[in-house]
């Protein structure tokens, strides 16, 4: 078999886009996006999404697709824009910016997307049930559940809480408590 050089085959990154119409303006769509870009559009999803423990369906959906706007088409937002994404989707969405997007992108890029952001909820969310996610939770939060009971330790005042004292030397039959 004969070898051939990667650097004679001149392979460039698909640079393509497709447009389409907004009113009077072209809204061009990439055709494809670089790897790191899909990881960091997953992962910036994946991050904006957690509530807690729990990934909210409606907040993936709603940061995936706007992750998506701001990544494969040439819309630009102000800071101002993207404090309330929540309103910024509604936008796109009810005149129907997504869809036409969506309707743009490569079915085997979207699925892809979509594929990989679907995999890593469900691997995270296994993960997050094992022994090894506990103890590790356990053992990452234990500085600070120390500090905190050495906080209560160290500003316990015996005297703010005769009531207690009390209460606790009469269940003790009368006798003091030490």
């Amino acid at each position: 078999m004969a070898k051939v050089s990667y650097a004679s085959l001149k392979l460039k990154t698909n640079q393509e886009v497709k447009t389409f119409k907004c009113g009077d303006t072209d809204i061009e769509v990439k055709q494809y996006l670089p790897i790191e870009d899909k990881y960091d559009l997953i992962i910036t999803t994946l991050q904006r999404a957690k509530d807690g423990d729990l990934y909210n369906p409606l907040r993936l959906d709603v940061y995936f697709h706007l992750n998506i706007i701001y990544l494969y088409t040439n819309l630009s937002f102000t800071d101002k824009q993207k404090e309330n994404e929540t309103k910024l989707y509604d936008a796109l969405m009810s005149n129907e910016i997504i869809d036409a997007v969506l309707a743009l992108i490569p079915e085997k890029e979207y699925e892809f997307l979509i594929e990989n952001l679907e995999d890593m909820v469900e691997n995270e969310m296994e993960y997050s049930t094992t022994a090894a996610s506990v103890f590790r939770n356990l053992v990452s939060d234990l500085p600070k559940n120390a500090e905190a009971a050495m906080n209560i330790v160290e500003n316990f005042a015996p005297e703010k809480y005769q009531a207690v004292i009390d209460f606790a030397t009469a269940a003790n039959g009368g006798r003091p408590i030490n």
